[in-house]
């Protein structure tokens, strides 16, 4: 009998991806959602609503794993007072959910990965490798990440294998930040941002569902992982990349910071600022990045 995989987060980007990813190893895969869906003969739909905290529990007492991915946007809106507060509760509030019908019928999962990201070092420029066991920074992403990986914790006081997956800039086919980027620099009017100085951790779309994968089968995962390529790729570097990709270089000068700030407030940190971070400790559980080459996993997803 197949194991079954619950994701929340499922519709998604990396949750489409990994749902593909799953049902060819032979996963049955569950999907939480908002609205109702149709059932196909390998993904089965459940619904949910975090703001009025319904959850068909079904769903959770089949799962024999549950990767969570649930959680607004980071960078789909300005970051107002109410927006930081639905960020960080859209991740909060939906982990309480499964931990309240975990403790209430006592059921043990194989393992509970949930994603977390590199903004858990924060939005600072300079040029530390950040592992996992550098210290987390105050700001709001920082702090958004370390509220994120603590409700985490509260499935591994239950006694369950738990896993943080903690992600780059994911590079995927005609999504994620990618969708955005790849128009302007087609019609080449790509150009660095700020000081084009700041880390851009990377990891293709690819890659980073070969993470969540290993992080169920492998047995001896548990903790926190970055999902990143560690090299020295910076905002100008990518810029210069991308633009190399669709076959011309760079002409336009940098945008300056003020013009991203007046644009986007104080989420222009998002685009600003980026640190590097440690592969080791994901690799030297034996896992291979497919693409760890910028030009190469940018020509895969552009179509070259």
């Amino acid at each position: 009998m197949k194991k079954n995989v619950l994701i929340t987060g499922g519709t998604g980007f990396i949750g489409k991806y990994l749902t593909r990813l799953l049902i060819l190893n032979n996963f049955s895969v569950s999907i939480f959602s908002r609205s109702i869906k149709h059932n196909t003969a390998d993904i089965s739909y459940f619904r949910w609503d975090i703001a009025n905290h319904f959850i068909e529990e079904e769903a959770v007492l089949k799962a024999d794993y549950i990767i969570h991915l649930a959680g607004e946007g980071i960078a789909d809106q300005r970051w107002t007072a109410k927006r930081k507060e639905s960020i960080v509760q859209s991740r909060e509030k939906s982990i309480q959910l499964i931990y309240d019908v975990l403790k209430k019928h006592n059921k043990k999962l194989e393992a509970f990965v949930s994603a977390s990201g590199v903004g858990i070092y924060g939005a600072v420029n300079g040029s530390e490798i950040c592992t996992e066991n550098t210290l987390a920074v105050n700001d709001f992403l920082g702090s958004t990440c370390q509220k994120w990986e603590a409700a985490a914790d509260t499935i591994a006081s239950l006694g369950i294998r738990t896993v943080k997956i903690r992600t780059g800039l994911v590079l995927g086919k005609d999504e994620g930040f990618l969708k955005k980027l790849a128009p302007i620099f087609k019609y080449r009017l790509g150009s660095a941002l700020g000081s084009g100085k700041q880390y851009m951790p990377w990891i293709h779309i690819d890659d980073l569902c070969s993470i969540y994968l290993e992080a169920i089968k492998n047995n001896e995962m548990s903790g926190a992982y970055n999902a990143a390529i560690n090299d020295n790729t910076n905002n100008e570097i990518f810029s210069i990349t991308l633009a190399k990709c669709y076959g011309y270089s760079l002409w336009l000068p940098k945008v300056p910071a003020f013009l991203i700030q007046m644009v986007l407030g104080e989420m222009a940190l998002i685009i600003l600022a980026g640190r590097r971070v440690s592969s080791e400790k994901i690799e030297k559980t034996g896992f291979q990045f497919q693409f760890n080459n910028l030009e190469l996993a940018l020509e895969d997803c552009i179509g070259k």
